[in-house]
């Protein structure tokens, strides 16, 4: 018998895989044929920014808020909402957006995958995401998954990344069809919208995605924080600024205002958390997302008591890393790419992934990454300490189980 959650769950994998098709090689070049054209008959075409209506898009609705883009002298047209990560990288590749927030394991498959001409720029925010259970007694902890269907944004996500290796390391299997067995999970793919429902309905046992849909889960009473991502990776990119290759070699003042304005928004937020949940709003004027401040704030702002709350359930085990729940810098790491590529390939992912076991991890950290411009922004703020972190573009990556 095919339930309706079975039946979702083939039309979203059906919907992947054929993104995925048109993202190979031969697939993708009618495509990115037409996205060429249409950047050369636009040569100053405005800011026009994708997003989806997460916490990881602050910076880019913040910077179009604040008017930090106009500021700099760009012209910027209303930032376009997008339900899902297909739309979102469907709509980048075929031009009708220029400036985004992607996955950044997605921004790999995306040049790598796809040979989508298209760099990473900055981070857009760090941390950010956790892992939300159903408030049912019979999942309780990580190993009481095993056996059941959990939600994921995107199989080149770092939630997937990261709960696989949460798995992994208590034995457990991640598959993507069939009826996971004693020791396995069933990963399928969902909007970030869908996921509460399917939860709240028993179709999952957990979801892991970006904020604020684990906060919402905990507001409505229907989940519970199992573990932040953040306090497996530490300060781990989630989000990162995509932008079109040709923009940065063919309009590279245009593409360092563009930056500017980013990196300026990320400061801005990190120093006015309460402002920019009350900006992002339902009932704000621009209407950028479709949450209420209490659920924005519950992440961006949230009371010192809730720490001690998620210490104590064990959602937080790394206290000492003084972590917030969404933090706000935009330097792209290198040795963060490098582990990336590294978990990647030895990641379940379904869809197109024959070129991962290819790719050098210290190779991708120099071609995907394009940090001409977020150094000079951040130099123009006065360097890495107005982000709160010591000067230099190195650092040493903490993850643990």
């Amino acid at each position: 018998m095919t339930t309706d959650h079975d039946s979702d769950s083939n039309a979203s994998r059906r919907r992947f895989l054929k993104l995925s098709a048109m993202f190979t090689v031969a697939g993708a070049l009618p495509l990115l044929q037409g996205f060429n054209r249409a950047v050369a008959a636009e040569p100053d075409a405005p800011v026009r920014i994708g997003y989806l209506p997460i916490t990881d898009a602050t910076p880019l609705l913040v910077a179009h808020q604040r008017g930090l883009f106009q500021k700099q002298g760009l012209s910027v047209e209303k930032p376009r909402m997008f339900r899902s990560w297909a739309q979102i990288v469907e709509a980048f590749l075929s031009g009708q957006v220029n400036v985004v927030h992607m996955l950044s394991p997605m921004t790999v498959w995306a040049r790598y995958g796809s040979k989508a001409p298209a760099k990473v720029v900055a981070w857009n925010h760090v941390c950010g995401s956790a892992l939300a259970m159903t408030v049912k007694k019979d999942v309780q902890q990580l190993d009481d998954l095993a056996g059941t269907t959990v939600a994921i944004p995107f199989w080149y996500s770092v939630h997937n990344v990261v709960l696989q290796h949460l798995l992994k390391a208590r034995g457990i299997e991640s598959i993507g069809s069939g009826t996971p067995g004693p020791k396995q999970v069933k990963l399928v793919v969902m909007a970030p919208s869908d996921m509460l429902p399917a939860l709240a309905g028993g179709q999952i046992s957990a979801y892991i995605v970006a904020e604020p849909f684990v906060a919402l889960a905990e507001i409505l009473k229907v989940g519970k924080v199992l573990r932040f991502t953040g306090d497996v990776w530490k300060d781990h990119a989630c989000c990162v600024v995509q932008m079109h290759e040709r923009d940065l070699n063919e309009r590279p003042e245009w593409s360092q205002k563009v930056v500017n304005g980013i990196v300026q928004a990320q400061a801005w937020a990190r120093d006015h958390r309460d402002d920019t949940s009350h900006l992002l709003a339902k009932d704000a004027a621009d209407h950028y997302t479709p949450h209420s401040y209490e659920t924005l704030a519950k992440v961006l702002a949230p009371p010192p008591s809730d720490d001690a709350a998620y210490i104590a359930s064990g959602a937080i085990h790394h206290p000492e890393w003084k972590q917030h729940r969404i933090d706000f810098q935009p330097y792209p790491f290198p040795s963060y790419t490098e582990t990336l590529v590294s978990m990647l390939k030895t990641t379940y992912v379904e869809g197109k992934n024959d070129f991962l076991p290819g790719l050098d991890p210290a190779f991708v950290a120099r071609d995907l990454v394009d940090d001409r411009f977020v150094k000079k922004a951040i130099a123009g703020l006065g360097g890495m300490t107005a982000f709160g972190l010591p000067e230099g573009f190195t650092r040493q990556e903490h993850i643990t189980t």
